[in-house]
């Protein structure tokens, strides 16, 4: 019996966009080793279904491309499959060229097959060259008149390793209409349904998924499949450690595949991930990439570590995301072909097995942020690895129109990632940790952003705490840092259309670098200058008053950097969604107030480490257990 690993599919909307992340019927060149379009021939009209293309006479489209080529080395890697079959149904007369290629992007034909009239062609292709990365893919170059082509999947003989089905978690908070969008694309792809046990809509909102429009039509195609459940808003990691809580009572779910609510998905990722879960050598979990919700052909998210020394995320080749689809394929982008060893995976698509969650426990009560990260390395830690999966991914809302390190996510993002350092850093003392979270502060300190850094000294006196105050104040910590921002008028966002705010020295314009990744920041020595004379100029003088009544600069959010607001006394500042400006003025009291307290939190973080290390790694398994996370689903009720 033929296993379908991986279909073949076109895009289910009608954008022009996500045409180069399903098919490339476009010509390519490389001028000084850029890629470089020659021509655009991509036509939506040609796209006839699901699964079903037109090839114009005369022309070549491929299938090498992200979601439709089949990521060999991966497959290779982490499963034991050695024999793929690639079967191509076409309408035509056609020549199929079948592509392979390695860790370095280069390109080998491997099979060629002439075909004409209704044909169905199967290539039989080896699993064994692709240990350093890889793909396989197809060409159909269209003889005299149109091709169609009908369909094609990656299959195999061989049985999967496990056979059980997924549990969706889908967690969301007042994001009603994406919710019913992800329910209407399942319930429309019945590919994928196949593999799923059961959707748990986790709702933690006042906007309830239930009241919206469309929910009541889509619930009733879901039939038992979907079951909704209302609970207190305990961020990301409570509605995720209810998933994971419910998924474990059901027979039939060898995984929970969790899912954020803000995204719009590609149902035959759902179904890819699975599969190979299933056919992983051992039980593996499997993350999805993330695309840009608003710029849909750009990635952002590959494959993520946490970097041991500062103990910080990033992907594996930072300076490479976020890549764009629709400026290099993946043909003529090698690095993509590399496989790439991952350390965690986002929560915002990630599939992990019962087995890891029954041996390491749920989520960690986070609230937000860092909940994903602490748990892949928990999970790792035990013997179960995160494979982030090529041809597996969502659209999400990119992080480039959040604010979120400077409002009161700020509180978790430094809590968190200090608490994950402490239970999983291996550095004496979180090696670079403790200096690189003194930076930031010291960086908000010199933007005249106060809220954050104090957010952040909340974040240290509660690790100072221990452990016990992470469940204590789930469904708390949240409220009381928005709370906060009352005492902080740079919170305000002011987007009143009659009260145009103005600078009184205009807005400063930069020149615009070559490349997203270059800076004219200071380094090296002329930073230790920069940093010193800024923070005595700080603690000394005061802010000219006039400057105070109005701001004396104005930014755009991209060239309000660290080492450009200092030299002001405030500044008019873009937000990063473009939906106002927030006014950032300096005040010495302030200033000096909170520059004692990170240098003392921080030194008593230093010098307490090795005793709160063990305080909170022996706590771990209390503070993730299925009985702990069900007293809080009780007490929340």
């Amino acid at each position: 019996m033929a296993h379908v690993l991986q279909n073949v599919v076109f895009p289910l909307d009608r954008d022009p966009d996500l045409l180069p992340l399903y098919a490339d019927p476009e010509t390519w060149s490389v001028i000084e080793n850029e890629p470089v379009r020659v021509s655009n021939r991509a036509h939506l009209g040609n796209i006839l279904g699901r699964h079903r293309a037109r090839i114009v006479a005369g022309r070549r489209v491929s299938l090498g491309t992200y979601f439709n080529a089949f990521p060999a080395s991966y497959w290779q890697h982490w499963t034991s499959i050695r024999q793929v079959q690639l079967t191509v149904r076409t309408s035509g007369s056609a020549t199929l060229l079948v592509y392979r290629s390695n860790g370095s992007g280069v390109r080998q034909r491997v099979a060629t097959s002439e075909v004409t009239g209704e044909s169905s062609t199967t290539f039989d292709l080896e699993l064994t060259q692709y240990s350093d990365g890889g793909w396989l893919w197809f060409d159909v170059v269209a003889d005299e008149s149109n091709v169609i082509l009908e369909g094609a999947e990656w299959t195999t003989e061989q049985e999967p390793a496990r056979t059980g089905k997924a549990s969706l978690g889908i967690t969301t908070y007042n994001k009603p209409d994406y919710c019913v969008e992800t329910l209407q694309a399942l319930a429309a792809s019945p590919d994928a349904l196949e593999f799923v046990d059961r959707i748990f809509l986790v709702d933690q909102g006042t906007q309830l998924v239930a009241d919206q429009d469309g929910f009541t039509e889509v619930a009733a195609e879901l039939g038992e499949t979907l079951q909704v459940i209302r609970q207190a808003n305990l961020g990301g990691s409570g509605g995720f450690a209810r998933a994971m809580h419910e998924t474990l009572q059901r027979p039939e779910s060898d995984f929970v595949q969790l899912l954020d609510d803000d995204v719009r998905i590609e149902p035959e990722s759902l179904r890819r991930s699975v599969v190979f879960g299933r056919y992983a050598t051992n039980p593996v979990l499997v993350g999805g990439h993330m695309f840009d919700l608003l710029d849909r052909p750009k990635l952002h998210g590959w494959a993520e570590v946490v970097d041991e020394a500062p103990f910080m995320w990033r992907n594996l080749y930072q300076e490479e995301m976020p890549h764009d689809f629709g400026a290099s394929n993946l043909r003529q982008s090698p690095l993509l072909h590399m496989r790439m060893d991952s350390a965690y995976n986002g929560w915002w698509m990630c599939l992990i097995p019962l087995d890891a969650i029954r041996k390491v426990g749920l989520s960690l009560p986070a609230f937000i942020k860092w909940d994903d990260a602490e748990f892949c390395l928990r999970a790792g830690e035990a013997g179960f690895p995160t494979v982030s999966m090529p041809g597996v991914a969502l659209w999400h809302v990119s992080w480039l129109n959040k604010d979120d390190s400077i409002d009161w996510q700020a509180y978790f993002h430094a809590r968190n990632r200090i608490v994950a350092g402490l239970l999983h850093s291996n550095a004496p003392k979180g090696g670079r940790l403790i200096r690189h979270s003194r930076r930031v502060d010291l960086k908000h300190l010199m933007m005249m952003q106060y809220y954050p850094v104090a957010l952040r000294a909340r974040a240290l006196r509660d690790v100072l705490s221990g452990p016990d105050h992470m469940r204590r104040t789930l469904a708390t910590a949240m409220p009381a840092a928005r709370a906060l921002s009352s005492e902080y008028p740079e919170t305000v966002i002011h987007k009143d259309p009659t009260a145009v705010l103005h600078s009184r020295r205009g807005r400063q314009v930069f020149q615009r670098q070559r490349s997203r990744h270059e800076y004219d920041s200071p380094s090296g020595l002329a930073l230790r200058k920069f940093t010193l004379t800024t923070l005595i100029a700080h603690w000394l003088h005061k802010p000219n008053p006039a400057n105070v009544a109005q701001p004396e600069v104005e930014f755009g959010k991209d060239d309000a950097h660290w080492w450009r607001l200092p030299v002001f006394d405030s500044a008019l500042v873009s937000t990063a969604d473009g939906s106002g400006k927030n006014i950032y003025t300096r005040d010495r009291a302030k200033y000096r107030r909170m520059l004692r307290e990170s240098v003392r939190l921080h030194a008593e973080l230093q010098r307490r480490w090795p005793e709160l290390q063990k305080q909170y790694r022996d706590a771990l398994p209390g503070l993730v257990s299925p009985e702990s996370w069900e007293q809080i689903f009780e007490e929340q009720a």
